[in-house]
């Protein structure tokens, strides 16, 4: 049963990583709101929630490289590096949080929202060191523009989205990352 998970997982696994790389493409038809819906974050967040801490930072920490590398967006430095742990942090938190607090829908709200603050603090950390080693300037109003500002209406779009999917996905036994 153990490699039936396993393989399951994979499976899953690199399913959200190609709805990480085309998602958006599909959001992107609409320039003024496109990346501010932050359309990568999605199946990251749901691959940490149903396949587990390991997975979601896998696909997390892969997907943004491997679209910049493939179509050149984002660009590699400093956007597609500093998404790559931004990401990889939202895949372990929620695939951790959604693992040890209890089987309550609350639950999945409160793992999301704790796992993109998370996620949103190691980006901005990244944005800091990386434009230390470019020197450039990543100020505080930068951080809090790129972090909450211009990512509010993807930050909507996730706590209206995510949970109810997770929820759903769970009802129907899709789920690899609960206690047994």
């Amino acid at each position: 049963m153990r490699d039936h998970t396993r393989v399951l997982q994979l499976t899953c696994a690199g399913l959200f990583l190609a709805i990480a790389l085309v998602l958006p493409f599909l959001i992107g038809q609409i320039p003024q709101i496109g990346t501010a819906l932050s359309p990568m974050h999605i199946p990251v967040l749901l691959c940490g929630f149903l396949c587990g801490w390991q997975w979601g930072m896998a696909v997390g920490f892969v997907a943004p490289l491997l679209r910049s590398v493939l179509f050149g967006m984002p660009a590699m430095f400093p956007g597609a590096v500093s998404m790559a742990f931004e990401l990889a942090v939202y895949g372990i938190m929620a695939g951790v949080l959604h693992r040890v607090l209890p089987e309550k829908p609350w639950a999945v709200y409160v793992a999301l929202v704790i796992s993109m603050i998370g996620g949103r603090l190691v980006w901005g950390l990244v944005r800091y060191l990386l434009a230390g080693l470019d020197h450039t300037e990543f100020t505080l109003e930068m951080f809090a523009a790129g972090a909450l500002t211009n990512a509010l209406p993807g930050i909507i779009l996730h706590i209206i989205l995510i949970p109810p999917l997770v929820m759903a996905l769970e009802k129907a036994g899709l789920t690899m990352n609960r206690r047994s």
